[in-house]
Protein backbone atom coordinates (compact mmCIF):
# COMPACT_ATOMS: atom_id res chain seq x y z
CA UNK A 1 0.00 0.00 0.00
CA UNK A 2 3.07 2.12 0.57
CA UNK A 3 4.07 2.01 -2.80
CA UNK A 4 0.67 2.98 -4.13
CA UNK A 5 0.42 5.86 -1.77
CA UNK A 6 3.79 7.65 -3.20
CA UNK A 7 2.44 6.96 -6.29
CA UNK A 8 -0.39 8.85 -5.85
CA UNK A 9 0.98 11.49 -4.23
CA UNK A 10 3.52 11.58 -7.20
CA UNK A 11 0.52 11.56 -9.67
CA UNK A 12 -1.11 14.40 -7.21
CA UNK A 13 1.80 16.68 -7.42
CA UNK A 14 2.67 16.61 -11.22
CA UNK A 15 -0.79 17.34 -12.31
CA UNK A 16 -1.22 20.26 -9.59
CA UNK A 17 2.42 21.73 -10.93
CA UNK A 18 1.08 21.72 -14.46
CA UNK A 19 -2.29 23.26 -13.28
CA UNK A 20 -0.85 25.87 -11.58
CA UNK A 21 1.68 26.47 -14.27
CA UNK A 22 -1.36 26.49 -16.80
CA UNK A 23 -2.74 29.29 -14.29
CA UNK A 24 0.03 31.82 -14.61
CA UNK A 25 -0.14 34.70 -16.63
CA UNK A 26 1.67 34.56 -20.41
CA UNK A 27 3.15 37.55 -21.11
CA UNK A 28 4.62 37.17 -24.34
CA UNK A 29 1.77 38.69 -26.49
CA UNK A 30 1.46 41.98 -24.82
CA UNK A 31 5.85 41.78 -24.84
CA UNK A 32 5.43 41.46 -28.84
CA UNK A 33 3.00 44.13 -28.96
CA UNK A 34 4.00 46.94 -26.81
CA UNK A 35 8.49 46.62 -27.06
CA UNK A 36 7.80 48.28 -30.45
CA UNK A 37 6.52 51.60 -29.01
CA UNK A 38 8.59 51.52 -25.92
CA UNK A 39 12.34 53.62 -26.00
CA UNK A 40 15.81 53.83 -24.51
CA UNK A 41 16.15 57.48 -23.38
CA UNK A 42 20.33 58.85 -23.92
CA UNK A 43 21.20 61.51 -22.56
CA UNK A 44 24.24 64.52 -22.89
CA UNK A 45 25.39 67.01 -20.69
CA UNK A 46 27.46 70.18 -21.81
CA UNK A 47 29.66 69.19 -18.92
CA UNK A 48 29.83 65.54 -19.89
CA UNK A 49 28.41 64.72 -16.12
CA UNK A 50 24.84 63.51 -15.36
CA UNK A 51 22.39 65.92 -13.52
CA UNK A 52 21.65 65.77 -10.02
CA UNK A 53 19.14 63.03 -9.89
CA UNK A 54 19.93 60.95 -13.18
CA UNK A 55 19.94 57.23 -13.97
CA UNK A 56 24.06 57.15 -13.73
CA UNK A 57 26.19 54.18 -12.91
CA UNK A 58 29.74 52.90 -13.37
CA UNK A 59 30.25 50.08 -16.14
CA UNK A 60 33.31 49.47 -14.83
CA UNK A 61 32.06 48.24 -11.33
CA UNK A 62 30.27 45.56 -13.18
CA UNK A 63 31.01 41.89 -14.27
CA UNK A 64 33.02 41.58 -17.49
CA UNK A 65 30.35 39.06 -18.88
CA UNK A 66 27.98 42.13 -18.45
CA UNK A 67 29.65 45.00 -19.60
CA UNK A 68 29.19 43.54 -23.58
CA UNK A 69 25.72 44.51 -23.27
CA UNK A 70 25.88 48.65 -22.85
CA UNK A 71 26.46 51.39 -25.26
CA UNK A 72 29.88 51.72 -26.01
CA UNK A 73 28.52 55.73 -26.12
CA UNK A 74 27.47 55.98 -22.75
CA UNK A 75 30.97 54.73 -21.74
CA UNK A 76 33.37 56.50 -19.95
CA UNK A 77 36.35 57.97 -21.79
CA UNK A 78 34.01 58.59 -25.16
CA UNK A 79 34.28 62.06 -27.00
CA UNK A 80 30.76 61.96 -26.64
CA UNK A 81 29.69 60.88 -23.33
CA UNK A 82 26.39 60.01 -22.53
CA UNK A 83 26.13 60.65 -18.97
CA UNK A 84 22.50 59.35 -18.02
CA UNK A 85 19.90 56.74 -19.53
CA UNK A 86 16.30 55.72 -19.11
CA UNK A 87 13.51 54.71 -20.34
CA UNK A 88 10.07 56.03 -22.15
CA UNK A 89 7.46 54.86 -24.59
CA UNK A 90 5.48 56.64 -27.37
CA UNK A 91 2.66 58.44 -26.56
CA UNK A 92 0.96 59.29 -29.95
CA UNK A 93 1.88 58.84 -34.06
CA UNK A 94 2.93 62.06 -34.21
CA UNK A 95 6.25 61.85 -32.46
CA UNK A 96 4.93 62.59 -28.30
CA UNK A 97 6.94 60.24 -25.73
CA UNK A 98 6.27 60.03 -22.02
CA UNK A 99 9.51 59.75 -19.39
CA UNK A 100 10.62 60.64 -16.35
CA UNK A 101 11.24 64.58 -15.56
CA UNK A 102 14.77 63.49 -13.65
CA UNK A 103 16.00 61.35 -16.44
CA UNK A 104 16.14 64.25 -18.76
CA UNK A 105 16.05 67.27 -17.02
CA UNK A 106 19.35 69.61 -17.46
CA UNK A 107 20.06 67.75 -20.65
CA UNK A 108 22.02 69.62 -23.72
CA UNK A 109 20.87 66.51 -25.99
CA UNK A 110 18.15 64.00 -25.93
CA UNK A 111 18.09 60.83 -28.01
CA UNK A 112 15.17 58.87 -28.26
CA UNK A 113 16.36 54.89 -29.52
CA UNK A 114 13.79 52.49 -30.34
CA UNK A 115 13.67 48.57 -30.29
CA UNK A 116 14.97 48.40 -34.13
CA UNK A 117 17.72 50.43 -33.19
CA UNK A 118 16.86 53.66 -34.78
CA UNK A 119 17.31 57.12 -33.53
CA UNK A 120 15.62 60.29 -33.24
CA UNK A 121 16.79 63.68 -31.74
CA UNK A 122 14.21 64.73 -29.18
CA UNK A 123 13.08 68.18 -27.83
CA UNK A 124 11.49 68.16 -24.63
CA UNK A 125 8.44 69.86 -24.60
CA UNK A 126 7.74 70.41 -21.09
CA UNK A 127 9.00 69.36 -17.77
CA UNK A 128 6.87 68.92 -14.71
CA UNK A 129 8.96 68.32 -11.19
CA UNK A 130 6.46 67.38 -8.51
CA UNK A 131 4.88 64.52 -10.68
CA UNK A 132 8.63 63.70 -11.87
CA UNK A 133 7.07 62.98 -15.73
CA UNK A 134 8.68 64.44 -18.76
CA UNK A 135 7.44 65.03 -22.46
CA UNK A 136 9.43 64.71 -25.37
CA UNK A 137 8.94 65.45 -29.21
CA UNK A 138 10.74 63.60 -32.36
CA UNK A 139 9.97 64.38 -35.45
CA UNK A 140 8.37 60.99 -36.99
CA UNK A 141 5.00 59.67 -38.41
CA UNK A 142 3.11 56.78 -37.92
CA UNK A 143 4.64 55.47 -34.76
CA UNK A 144 3.52 52.52 -32.66
CA UNK A 145 1.61 53.65 -29.80
CA UNK A 146 0.79 52.21 -26.05
CA UNK A 147 -3.05 52.14 -25.24
CA UNK A 148 -3.91 54.11 -21.61
CA UNK A 149 -5.59 52.46 -19.31
CA UNK A 150 -9.43 53.95 -17.53
CA UNK A 151 -7.95 55.57 -13.91
CA UNK A 152 -8.64 54.28 -10.60
CA UNK A 153 -9.44 50.23 -12.43
CA UNK A 154 -6.30 48.88 -11.27
CA UNK A 155 -6.19 46.58 -7.75
CA UNK A 156 -4.30 45.54 -4.93
CA UNK A 157 -2.81 41.90 -6.31
CA UNK A 158 -2.85 42.19 -9.83
CA UNK A 159 -0.18 41.24 -12.11
CA UNK A 160 2.01 43.88 -13.80
CA UNK A 161 4.49 44.03 -16.34
CA UNK A 162 7.65 46.26 -16.99
CA UNK A 163 9.57 47.21 -19.91
CA UNK A 164 12.91 49.32 -20.14
CA UNK A 165 16.79 49.11 -20.10
CA UNK A 166 17.60 48.48 -16.42
CA UNK A 167 21.43 49.04 -16.28
CA UNK A 168 21.40 49.89 -20.17
CA UNK A 169 20.41 46.41 -20.91
CA UNK A 170 17.85 47.52 -23.30
CA UNK A 171 14.52 46.42 -23.66
CA UNK A 172 14.07 43.97 -20.71
CA UNK A 173 10.90 42.63 -19.54
CA UNK A 174 10.37 42.17 -15.42
CA UNK A 175 6.90 41.30 -14.08
CA UNK A 176 5.19 41.01 -10.56
CA UNK A 177 2.28 42.09 -8.81
CA UNK A 178 0.76 45.27 -7.40
CA UNK A 179 1.21 45.22 -3.38
CA UNK A 180 -0.27 48.94 -2.83
CA UNK A 181 -1.84 52.10 -3.73
CA UNK A 182 -1.73 55.81 -3.32
CA UNK A 183 1.22 55.01 -1.72
CA UNK A 184 2.92 58.96 -0.28
CA UNK A 185 6.52 59.62 -1.16
CA UNK A 186 7.28 63.23 -0.07
CA UNK A 187 9.80 64.91 -1.84
CA UNK A 188 12.54 66.74 -0.58
CA UNK A 189 10.85 69.79 -0.35
CA UNK A 190 8.16 67.98 1.38
CA UNK A 191 5.95 68.03 -2.07
CA UNK A 192 3.43 65.13 -1.83
CA UNK A 193 1.20 65.18 -5.30
CA UNK A 194 1.54 61.71 -6.43
CA UNK A 195 -0.54 58.60 -5.36
CA UNK A 196 2.20 56.36 -6.38
CA UNK A 197 1.65 52.30 -7.50
CA UNK A 198 3.96 50.20 -4.83
CA UNK A 199 4.93 46.99 -7.12
CA UNK A 200 7.25 44.24 -6.38
CA UNK A 201 8.40 44.45 -9.98
CA UNK A 202 12.29 44.65 -10.51
CA UNK A 203 12.76 47.86 -11.42
CA UNK A 204 16.74 49.31 -11.63
CA UNK A 205 18.05 52.03 -12.39
CA UNK A 206 17.66 52.86 -16.35
CA UNK A 207 13.84 51.37 -15.95
CA UNK A 208 12.70 55.22 -14.87
CA UNK A 209 10.46 56.64 -17.54
CA UNK A 210 9.24 53.18 -18.55
CA UNK A 211 5.50 51.54 -18.66
CA UNK A 212 3.88 49.72 -16.49
CA UNK A 213 1.38 47.19 -18.00
CA UNK A 214 -1.86 45.43 -16.50
CA UNK A 215 -2.49 42.63 -18.49
CA UNK A 216 -4.22 43.59 -21.23
CA UNK A 217 -1.16 45.54 -22.96
CA UNK A 218 -2.53 49.03 -21.26
CA UNK A 219 0.04 51.42 -19.38
CA UNK A 220 -1.01 51.91 -15.48
CA UNK A 221 1.48 53.69 -14.99
CA UNK A 222 5.11 55.10 -15.50
CA UNK A 223 8.05 53.78 -13.17
CA UNK A 224 9.96 56.05 -11.40
CA UNK A 225 11.31 55.09 -8.29
CA UNK A 226 12.85 52.21 -6.20
CA UNK A 227 13.65 51.57 -2.46
CA UNK A 228 16.81 50.39 -2.58
CA UNK A 229 19.83 50.46 0.10
CA UNK A 230 22.36 48.64 -2.07
CA UNK A 231 21.21 50.49 -5.89
CA UNK A 232 19.35 47.91 -7.08
CA UNK A 233 15.91 46.28 -6.44
CA UNK A 234 14.79 44.50 -3.57
CA UNK A 235 11.07 44.32 -4.32
CA UNK A 236 9.97 47.88 -3.84
CA UNK A 237 9.20 49.99 -6.88
CA UNK A 238 7.18 52.72 -7.54
CA UNK A 239 5.09 54.06 -10.56
CA UNK A 240 3.49 57.19 -11.30
CA UNK A 241 -0.80 56.12 -11.92
CA UNK A 242 -2.36 56.71 -15.23
CA UNK A 243 -4.36 59.57 -13.94
CA UNK A 244 -1.43 62.06 -12.82
CA UNK A 245 -0.06 60.75 -16.32
CA UNK A 246 -2.65 61.89 -18.52
CA UNK A 247 -3.33 65.29 -16.74
CA UNK A 248 0.23 66.23 -16.66
CA UNK A 249 0.75 64.81 -20.13
CA UNK A 250 -2.15 67.05 -21.23
CA UNK A 251 -1.02 70.56 -19.94
CA UNK A 252 1.84 69.66 -21.01
CA UNK A 253 1.29 69.38 -24.51
CA UNK A 254 -1.75 72.40 -24.54
CA UNK A 255 0.91 74.99 -22.30
CA UNK A 256 4.23 73.25 -21.62
CA UNK A 257 3.44 73.78 -17.63
CA UNK A 258 1.21 71.64 -15.37
CA UNK A 259 -1.07 74.33 -13.19
CA UNK A 260 -2.18 72.27 -10.02
CA UNK A 261 -5.26 72.69 -7.30
CA UNK A 262 -4.13 74.86 -4.47
CA UNK A 263 -6.08 74.99 -1.13
CA UNK A 264 -3.50 76.33 1.40
CA UNK A 265 -3.73 74.55 4.54
CA UNK A 266 -1.13 73.10 6.32
CA UNK A 267 -2.01 69.01 7.72
CA UNK A 268 -1.26 66.41 9.67
CA UNK A 269 -2.72 62.89 10.08
CA UNK A 270 -5.39 62.32 13.11
CA UNK A 271 -4.06 59.92 15.64
CA UNK A 272 -6.69 58.28 18.39
CA UNK A 273 -6.45 60.69 20.86
CA UNK A 274 -6.85 63.23 18.15
CA UNK A 275 -9.97 61.72 16.92
CA UNK A 276 -11.91 61.31 20.47
CA UNK A 277 -10.99 64.66 20.93
CA UNK A 278 -12.42 66.31 17.54
CA UNK A 279 -15.74 63.65 17.57
CA UNK A 280 -14.61 61.48 15.15
CA UNK A 281 -15.81 57.53 15.24
CA UNK A 282 -12.13 56.84 14.43
CA UNK A 283 -8.73 58.34 13.15
CA UNK A 284 -9.43 59.61 9.98
CA UNK A 285 -9.18 62.87 7.75
CA UNK A 286 -6.97 65.67 7.38
CA UNK A 287 -6.49 67.44 10.67
CA UNK A 288 -5.85 71.63 9.59
CA UNK A 289 -3.23 72.72 11.17
CA UNK A 290 -2.50 75.97 10.21
CA UNK A 291 -4.32 78.48 7.10
CA UNK A 292 -2.52 80.26 4.88
CA UNK A 293 -4.01 84.23 4.58
CA UNK A 294 -5.62 85.32 1.51
CA UNK A 295 -5.73 81.38 0.45
CA UNK A 296 -8.67 79.41 -0.92
CA UNK A 297 -8.95 77.50 2.44
CA UNK A 298 -9.13 81.05 4.26
CA UNK A 299 -11.62 82.86 1.77
CA UNK A 300 -13.83 79.54 1.90
CA UNK A 301 -13.74 79.80 5.96
CA UNK A 302 -11.72 76.47 6.85
CA UNK A 303 -9.62 77.08 10.58
CA UNK A 304 -7.23 75.64 12.05
CA UNK A 305 -8.70 72.52 14.14
CA UNK A 306 -11.21 71.40 11.25
CA UNK A 307 -11.08 67.94 10.00
CA UNK A 308 -11.25 67.89 6.42
CA UNK A 309 -13.43 64.42 6.06
CA UNK A 310 -14.27 64.83 1.75
CA UNK A 311 -12.83 67.18 -0.50
CA UNK A 312 -14.73 67.02 -3.61
CA UNK A 313 -16.82 63.55 -3.19
CA UNK A 314 -13.35 61.86 -2.43
CA UNK A 315 -13.52 60.27 0.97
CA UNK A 316 -10.14 61.71 2.96
CA UNK A 317 -9.13 58.85 5.14
CA UNK A 318 -5.36 60.14 5.65
CA UNK A 319 -3.63 63.29 5.28
CA UNK A 320 -1.47 62.02 2.90
CA UNK A 321 -4.53 61.65 0.32
CA UNK A 322 -5.92 65.88 0.42
CA UNK A 323 -2.73 66.89 -1.84
CA UNK A 324 -3.32 64.33 -3.97
CA UNK A 325 -7.46 65.07 -4.80
CA UNK A 326 -6.38 69.00 -4.45
CA UNK A 327 -3.66 68.68 -6.82
CA UNK A 328 -5.62 67.27 -9.29
CA UNK A 329 -8.47 69.89 -9.37
CA UNK A 330 -9.01 72.48 -12.17
CA UNK A 331 -7.79 75.85 -10.75
CA UNK A 332 -11.07 77.92 -10.61
CA UNK A 333 -13.27 74.63 -9.88
CA UNK A 334 -15.87 75.36 -7.33
CA UNK A 335 -16.23 72.10 -4.85
CA UNK A 336 -17.87 71.22 -1.32
CA UNK A 337 -15.40 70.38 1.29
CA UNK A 338 -16.72 67.97 4.22
CA UNK A 339 -15.37 68.61 7.51
CA UNK A 340 -15.74 68.09 11.70
CA UNK A 341 -15.71 71.44 13.36
CA UNK A 342 -16.17 71.66 16.98
CA UNK A 343 -17.92 67.89 17.51
CA UNK A 344 -20.61 68.53 14.57
CA UNK A 345 -20.55 67.58 10.50
CA UNK A 346 -20.00 70.81 8.05
CA UNK A 347 -19.79 71.34 4.49
CA UNK A 348 -18.34 74.33 3.12
CA UNK A 349 -17.56 75.01 -0.73
CA UNK A 350 -14.09 76.22 -1.45
CA UNK A 351 -13.31 77.80 -5.06
CA UNK A 352 -9.42 75.96 -5.50
CA UNK A 353 -6.93 78.04 -6.50
CA UNK A 354 -3.67 77.74 -8.81
CA UNK A 355 -0.97 76.03 -6.42
CA UNK A 356 1.69 78.75 -6.10
CA UNK A 357 5.63 79.17 -6.47
CA UNK A 358 6.78 76.68 -3.68
CA UNK A 359 9.08 79.80 -2.29
CA UNK A 360 5.67 81.14 -1.23
CA UNK A 361 6.09 80.91 2.76
CA UNK A 362 3.26 79.14 4.80
CA UNK A 363 1.82 80.83 7.62
CA UNK A 364 3.30 79.31 10.93
CA UNK A 365 0.64 79.46 14.27
CA UNK A 366 1.50 79.78 17.73
CA UNK A 367 1.30 77.80 21.00
CA UNK A 368 -1.54 76.73 23.47
CA UNK A 369 -1.69 75.38 26.83
CA UNK A 370 -3.12 72.56 28.83
CA UNK A 371 -2.15 73.39 32.51
CA UNK A 372 -1.14 71.37 35.88
CA UNK A 373 -3.44 68.25 34.55
CA UNK A 374 -1.67 67.64 31.29
CA UNK A 375 1.79 68.33 33.67
CA UNK A 376 2.76 71.27 31.78
CA UNK A 377 4.31 74.39 33.38
CA UNK A 378 4.15 77.74 30.78
CA UNK A 379 4.60 81.61 30.65
CA UNK A 380 3.65 83.73 28.54
CA UNK A 381 5.80 84.01 24.99
CA UNK A 382 7.70 87.50 24.71
CA UNK A 383 7.70 89.37 21.47
CA UNK A 384 11.36 88.46 20.02
CA UNK A 385 9.72 84.49 20.24
CA UNK A 386 6.32 85.93 18.59
CA UNK A 387 8.31 87.82 15.93
CA UNK A 388 10.50 84.74 15.07
CA UNK A 389 7.19 81.87 15.03
CA UNK A 390 5.06 84.64 12.78
CA UNK A 391 2.78 84.54 16.01
CA UNK A 392 0.59 87.04 17.35
CA UNK A 393 0.33 85.90 21.25
CA UNK A 394 1.14 82.09 22.43
CA UNK A 395 2.45 80.52 25.57
CA UNK A 396 5.72 78.63 26.27
CA UNK A 397 6.24 75.34 27.77
CA UNK A 398 8.55 75.90 30.36
CA UNK A 399 8.48 72.42 32.09
CA UNK A 400 6.97 69.30 31.54
CA UNK A 401 6.34 66.74 34.32
CA UNK A 402 7.79 63.19 33.60
CA UNK A 403 5.44 60.78 32.87
CA UNK A 404 2.50 63.02 32.24
CA UNK A 405 0.12 62.85 29.67
CA UNK A 406 1.99 65.84 28.09
CA UNK A 407 5.41 63.61 27.86
CA UNK A 408 3.63 60.63 26.60
CA UNK A 409 2.35 62.65 23.65
CA UNK A 410 6.16 64.41 22.85
CA UNK A 411 5.34 67.51 24.09
CA UNK A 412 8.60 69.70 24.72
CA UNK A 413 10.21 72.40 26.80
CA UNK A 414 10.42 75.43 24.24
CA UNK A 415 7.30 74.54 22.14
CA UNK A 416 4.63 77.12 21.55
CA UNK A 417 0.71 76.46 22.64
CA UNK A 418 -1.57 78.39 20.24
CA UNK A 419 -4.85 76.55 20.94
CA UNK A 420 -6.55 73.91 23.17
CA UNK A 421 -9.48 72.14 21.45
CA UNK A 422 -11.14 75.22 19.82
CA UNK A 423 -10.01 77.63 22.73
CA UNK A 424 -7.60 80.00 21.31
CA UNK A 425 -4.77 80.06 23.72
CA UNK A 426 -3.27 83.99 23.98
CA UNK A 427 -1.92 83.83 27.34
CA UNK A 428 -1.41 82.01 31.00
CA UNK A 429 -4.70 83.35 31.53
CA UNK A 430 -6.44 81.82 28.80
CA UNK A 431 -4.38 78.74 29.28
CA UNK A 432 -5.56 78.33 33.36
CA UNK A 433 -8.86 78.84 32.41
CA UNK A 434 -9.31 76.27 29.35
CA UNK A 435 -7.65 74.05 31.97
CA UNK A 436 -9.76 74.12 34.21
CA UNK A 437 -12.24 73.25 32.35
CA UNK A 438 -11.30 69.75 31.01
CA UNK A 439 -12.54 66.79 32.35
CA UNK A 440 -11.12 63.49 33.97
CA UNK A 441 -10.61 61.16 30.88
CA UNK A 442 -10.98 63.43 28.45
CA UNK A 443 -9.43 63.52 25.28
CA UNK A 444 -8.68 67.02 23.73
CA UNK A 445 -6.17 68.55 21.02
CA UNK A 446 -3.20 70.84 21.69
CA UNK A 447 -2.32 73.07 18.92
CA UNK A 448 1.21 73.91 18.94
CA UNK A 449 4.57 75.06 16.88
CA UNK A 450 7.92 73.96 17.47
CA UNK A 451 10.43 76.18 16.00
CA UNK A 452 8.09 77.48 13.24
CA UNK A 453 6.35 74.05 12.65
CA UNK A 454 2.71 74.23 13.52
CA UNK A 455 1.47 70.67 14.41
CA UNK A 456 -1.27 68.87 16.86
CA UNK A 457 -1.45 66.70 19.78
CA UNK A 458 -4.26 64.70 21.36
CA UNK A 459 -3.53 64.75 25.39
CA UNK A 460 -5.90 62.71 27.61
CA UNK A 461 -6.98 64.61 30.71
CA UNK A 462 -5.68 61.65 33.37
CA UNK A 463 -8.81 59.74 35.57
CA UNK A 464 -8.71 61.59 38.93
Amino acid sequence: MAPRRWLVALVFLVSSSVSNASSLPDFTAIVEASAPAVVKILVEYKSGQSAPDSESFDPDALPDYLKRFFDPRSMPNNPRPRSSMGSGFVLTQDGYIVTNNHVVEGADSVIVRFSDRQEYDAVIVGLDELSDLALLKIEAKGLPTLPLAKPDELKVGEWVLAIGSPFGLDFSVTAGIVSAMGRSLPTETNDNYVPFIQTDVAINPGNSGGPLFNLVGEVVGVNSQIYTRSGGSIGLSFAIPISVVRDVVDQLRDGGQVKRGWLGVSIQNVDKNLAEGFGLDRPKGALVVDVVDDSPAAAAGLQSGDVILTFDGEEIETSAQLPHVVGLVKPGSRVKVGLMRDGSQQTLTVEVGALPDRSKPLVASGPSNVGNSLGLVVKNADQQMLDALGLSAAVVVDQVVPESAAAAQGILPGDAITMIGSTPIRSTADFDKAVSQLRPGQSIPLRLNRRGSPMFRGLRVPNE
